[in-house]
């Protein structure tokens, strides 16, 4: 982005840092926990969740890029490391994801994902929320959750918002055994363009300024209609996740002892 005009804002604790450039009426949002793969832990989530919030009483900012720092990742999903207790009922459950993506939270002006390097599990919870993807050529989608002996429910809802069945449904069930290059990801409908590494930010906040040079009124109830012609299905398929989750995961310590065998070697397709 151009530095005229360029405000940056950082939470130190919760790894998200924003850029507003006024003059643009663009923000990008970065994922800024590289050493973590840009996991997210709970502090990032509010933050997310805040950020979004903001941005409704913003009208400087009138299109949004949201980014993972570091270049290894977009990002991982929920930092393993994070302590979510659960409610007892099997009709409840606490995810802290649930709430990281825009329109979770009443926020409908356009955002675009740029992604470089992982973007696997709860990556999807930001992914599925933007109006479209940009990705580099090295960019990796994966889901996790089956290896571990967890129910991909809201990934794969969202996955299903903007990849055939089939695909969604091997990508789920495969786990961490086959990935999605990013060609791959293109070609299933997932990604709308592909660039060079390190291109996809400055690509993708191409594609932001442009639509912000638009009326914003305009372009918010685009983004309204464009969401309403499949929100019925999403919000009924979402409605079942938490007992699906609750019904389906293995108990966290035989998650854990999962993911501490885990095995290297998957399939790039």
């Amino acid at each position: 982005m151009p530095e005229t005009g360029v405000r940056v804002e950082r939470d130190k604790e919760s790894g998200v840092r924003v850029e507003r450039d006024k003059e643009s009426g663009v923000a990008v949002v970065t994922l800024d926990r590289p050493g973590r793969h840009n996991a997210v832990d709970l502090a990032m989530a509010e933050e997310l969740s805040a950020v979004w919030r903001e941005f409704r009483f913003d009208d400087t900012v009138r299109a949004v890029v949201v980014t993972g720092a570091g270049g290894k990742a977009f990002c991982t999903g929920i930092d393993r490391s994070a302590v979510v207790p659960q409610p007892a009922s099997p009709y409840s459950v606490d995810d802290p994801l649930v709430r990281i993506g825009p329109k979770a939270n009443d926020l409908w002006k356009p955002v675009i994902a740029a992604v470089r390097g992982l973007a696997c599990g709860g990556a999807f919870y930001l992914l599925g929320e933007a109006e479209f993807l940009v990705a580099a050529e090295d960019a990796v989608f994966f889901d996790p959750h089956t290896t571990y002996g967890m129910v991909s429910a809201y990934e794969s809802v969202y996955m299903a918002m903007r990849m055939p069945f089939g695909e969604v449904a091997r990508t789920a069930l495969m786990g961490t055994a086959e990935r999605l290059s990013a060609r791959r990801a293109y070609e299933t409908g997932l990604v709308s363009e592909v660039t060079a590494p390190g291109e996809e930010v400055p690509a993708a906040v191409r594609c932001a300024e442009v639509i912000a040079s638009y009326p914003t009124g305009a372009v918010q109830g685009t983004v309204r209609a464009v969401w309403s012609a499949r929100e019925a299905v999403r919000a009924q398929a979402l409605a079942h996740a938490p007992q699906l989750v609750t019904l389906g995961n293995l108990p966290p310590e035989q998650q854990a002892e999962l993911f501490a065998t885990r095995r290297p070697g998957f399939r790039l397709r």
